[in-house]
């Protein structure tokens, strides 16, 4: 009997340093979001990878360097993220928050431009539950007259 054994490619863990760094928790839908921030050159890590190879849409990418274009300081700061729960969207709102809240605590002049925005508001809304006699949370089932 032969066995195979497959070799398994890990790839290396970023060691990143974040000591004296500013931490916040964002939070959206069922995501949680533990964001470190600290001055750097503008770097994002997702778990460990880039967001551009976490977070394939676009959309996602504007959405989460947004809170920086707002304070016209896109490329001062890195980020460290770890993210769990939820999906990508969910996921990529929770930063957001998390971002927001965490420049606030760098600098709290942040605080008016990025409240205009309502990007330091949680964002509140969830999925609602589904109701029992019901197909979905609002949806019936089909009638049938005959």
């Amino acid at each position: 009997m032969e066995q195979t054994t497959k070799a398994t490619i890990k790839e290396p863990k970023i060691k990143l340093d974040f000591n004296g760094s500013t931490y916040a928790t964002g939070r959206r839908k069922k995501s949680i979001a533990k964001i470190w921030l600290k001055k750097g050159s503008g770097k994002i890590y997702v778990n460990g990878k880039l967001f551009n190879d976490y977070f394939s849409s676009e959309f996602h990418h504007l959405q989460i360097t947004r809170p920086f274009e707002i304070i016209n300081q896109a490329t001062d700061y890195d980020v460290r993220c770890s993210v769990r729960g939820g999906g990508h969207t969910g996921q990529a709102g929770a930063m957001v928050h998390g971002i927001s809240k965490a420049l606030i605590l760098f600098d709290s002049e942040n605080r008016a431009v990025l409240k205009t925005e309502k990007l330091n508001t949680r964002d509140s809304r969830s999925v609602e539950r589904k109701k029992p006699g019901r197909r979905k949370a609002r949806r019936s089932f089909q009638f049938s007259k005959r």
